[in-house]
């Protein structure tokens, strides 16, 4: 029923925003496409506080970046000249291609004066064919993502196709990401027809065969079984998966099919040749000392940034 348990582990962006990181993970790198996920918040924090938390520009390669929240507002500024207001239900889809960088600040008046900020950051990895595409950024309204619901139950499709649904999301190979509430009591289950399948409860307590899973479990199901959560509270649950690509290489914000894309994607930024937002320009994240080691170490890379 179950191939895996993730607990999600606490981790910081280096600027005093902790999240939760779920992926990657030791025993799992990967589910289907995505390769990263963190859960931040929820946080309250005081205006004054706002600004210590913002994610300075950061580059990335070979995935494009999900930014889906809950509650509050976060600035996207990238290197294409993109400035897009992030707000709760919409879909922010960022390909970094061969490469982009981007900055998360949380300046919007409307932000600092409710205080409540609650994210969910996926990484999707790119097809090999795909990798050294040009940047992109695209921003979906709700009302361009199809909604389902039932007694107890209410649903988002966030991206790809699930349960006889689809959006114009546009991605790089078959997955399904969705946000899902239930009531207690309610039941739900998994898109069929992809090999690789899980649900990230972000909020509330379900059971499946039996178990009592809750927040911050990543449930990793094994492929052809067709399983049945029951929510025993209110829960929102996050489920994400799809076709597996193959081997992926990852170091801080770099993903890639090669190791020699990751050292030079090192260098571009080091050298500046990875242009910064032309309206954030003036700080950007350094390239974070490589403390890697050979397998078996135990000496984790530099956390990666959003």
């Amino acid at each position: 029923m179950l191939d895996l348990i993730i607990d999600a582990r606490p981790a910081s962006l280096g600027n005093g925003f902790n999240v939760r990181r779920i992926l990657p993970y030791r025993l799992r790198r990967m589910l289907g496409p995505f390769i990263f996920m963190d859960h931040g918040g929820p946080v309250n924090f005081a205006p004054e506080q706002a600004p210590s938390m913002d994610v300075l520009p950061h580059p990335h390669i070979g995935l494009s970046t999900v930014s889906y929240l809950f509650d509050g507002l976060v600035t996207h500024r990238d290197s294409l000249g993109v400035q897009q207001v992030i707000r709760p239900g919409e879909v922010n889809w960022m390909t970094a291609g061969r490469g982009i960088a981007h900055s998360e600040r949380f300046e919007d008046p409307t932000t600092l004066a409710g205080g409540r900020l609650e994210m969910i950051q996926t990484w999707v990895a790119l097809p090999e064919a795909d990798e050294e595409d040009a940047p992109s950024f695209d921003n979906y309204q709700p009302n361009e993502l199809p909604v389902f619901t039932d007694k107890g139950i209410w649903m988002r499709l966030i991206a790809g196709n699930a349960f006889g649904l689809s959006n114009h999301v546009k991605t790089h190979s078959p997955l399904f990401y969705a946000h899902v509430v239930l009531q207690a009591g309610s039941r739900f289950g998994l898109p069929l027809g992809y090999p690789e399948r899980g649900a990230y409860v972000a909020k509330g307590t379900v059971e499946v065969n039996g178990y009592r899973y809750t927040e911050g479990q990543l449930l990793v199901f094994t492929p052809g079984i067709d399983p049945v959560m029951t929510a025993l509270e209110s829960t929102t649950i996050m489920l994400l998966g799809g076709e597996p690509l193959g081997e992926r290489f990852i170091w801080w914000n770099f993903v890639s099919s090669r190791k020699e894309r990751i050292e030079q994607a090192k260098a571009d930024w080091q050298a500046g040749r990875i242009a910064l937002p032309p309206t954030d320009n003036l700080e950007f994240v350094p390239l974070p000392e490589d403390r890697s080691k050979p397998a078996g170490s135990g000496t984790p890379p530099p956390q990666p940034l959003s």
